[in-house]
């Protein structure tokens, strides 16, 4: 019997794609052509969905994924269309159906018509929508973010780390004038507003260190647009360039680098940068950016099998798992002399 791998061998596309395509993913985009090729190939291997075999310990495991953001979000800054991959991947990894929840009139609904074993939700959901959660399903992991960790199964990323061993590496390679970029409010683990913990962590990082200047503090706001809009105001002020930025995300990151190659800064050489979550993005950019690794792959692995842990346990306490990161070094940090 042919397998999803043998399916993308056969066709050229991802396990990811192959995936989407046959469970009727409502929020893929992709041509018709694309999907009859897929289809086509399908029927030529004789392939059969997993939910016709006998999966996880002898027993069909049924799993939605319901995500916070939309697709055209996830163009915009993709870190969360990479983690859904990723997802999607150890799913089919351990032959579980996978099938996506999406809102409608205010409720959570399927396609799929066979009962669910659990759900995968990746983002930050709020009160209510979490209620709506648990009326489909009790067994819930909740992916780079952890609403209730006395309830739920969660699996996050240790921020603090990741911006101490940014800042780390920077006063390492000599930098004492360090600026953050990144919104001042975000919403918390339960979509309320909330101080952007990286922010945070930044500032009290460079307070201990005696290295705090409010001024290298840039408040982009939350859309690549405004976030634009407020680097350009804020290099008006040529009296608080930094020697090196830290970006919350990758975006911001991209941003700032465009932004200031247009009034004639160099990176590295007059500013370095460093980003957080290392998606593909940073390797493209020009010249590719140090950054704080979120793994990704590991994130979607792990929740994966605490669901799957969940599912043959459900009485076990909830676990909240909580990733570090590293520091990934590239070319966009240089060496700043003594006397800067």
């Amino acid at each position: 019997m042919a397998t999803i791998r043998d399916l993308a061998k056969h066709t050229g596309f991802s396990v990811t794609t192959i995936s989407r395509v046959l469970n009727n993913d409502p929020t893929l985009n992709v041509t018709d052509n694309t999907r009859v090729s897929i289809l086509e190939a399908a029927d030529e291997l004789h392939y059969t969905l997993p939910k016709t075999r006998r999966s996880h310990k002898n027993r069909l495991v049924h799993i939605a994924i319901v995500e916070m953001m939309s697709l055209k979000e996830q163009l915009a800054d993709p870190y969360y269309l990479y983690l859904k991959n990723y997802v999607v991947r150890n799913c089919m990894e351990h032959d579980c159906n996978v099938s996506y929840l999406f809102e409608q009139s205010g409720k959570y609904q399927t396609l799929e018509k066979t009962p669910l074993d659990g759900i995968l939700a990746i983002g930050i959901f709020s009160d209510q929508q979490i209620a709506q959660l648990l009326e489909i399903s009790p067994n819930i992991v909740f992916v780079d973010s952890s609403p209730d960790e006395r309830r739920f199964d969660s699996v996050v990323l240790n921020f603090r780390l990741g911006v101490e061993q940014a800042l780390d590496y920077l006063l390492y390679k000599g930098h004492r004038k360090i600026g953050f970029l990144g919104p001042a409010y975000k919403l918390d683990q339960k979509k309320r507003p909330a101080l952007e913990a990286r922010r945070q962590y930044f500032i009290d990082y460079m307070k201990n260190a005696g290295l705090y200047d409010e001024h290298l503090i840039i408040d982009t706001g939350l859309s690549a647009k405004d976030g634009s809009a407020q680097i350009r105001k804020w290099l008006e002020q040529k009296d608080h360039i930094p020697t090196a930025l830290l970006a919350y995300n990758e975006e911001s990151a991209i941003t700032a680098v465009s932004n200031l190659r247009e009034v004639g800064l160099r990176i590295p050489e007059d500013v370095s940068v460093i980003s957080f979550n290392d998606t593909p993005l940073s390797i493209l950019t020009e010249p590719p950016l140090t950054s704080v690794t979120a793994h990704l792959e590991v994130m979607g692995e792990m929740a994966v099998k605490m669901l799957l842990d969940r599912l043959d346990d459900p009485q076990h306490l909830p676990y909240k798992i909580v990733l570090p990161p590293t520091l990934a070094v590239r070319d966009s940090v240089v060496d700043i002399p003594d006397e800067i």
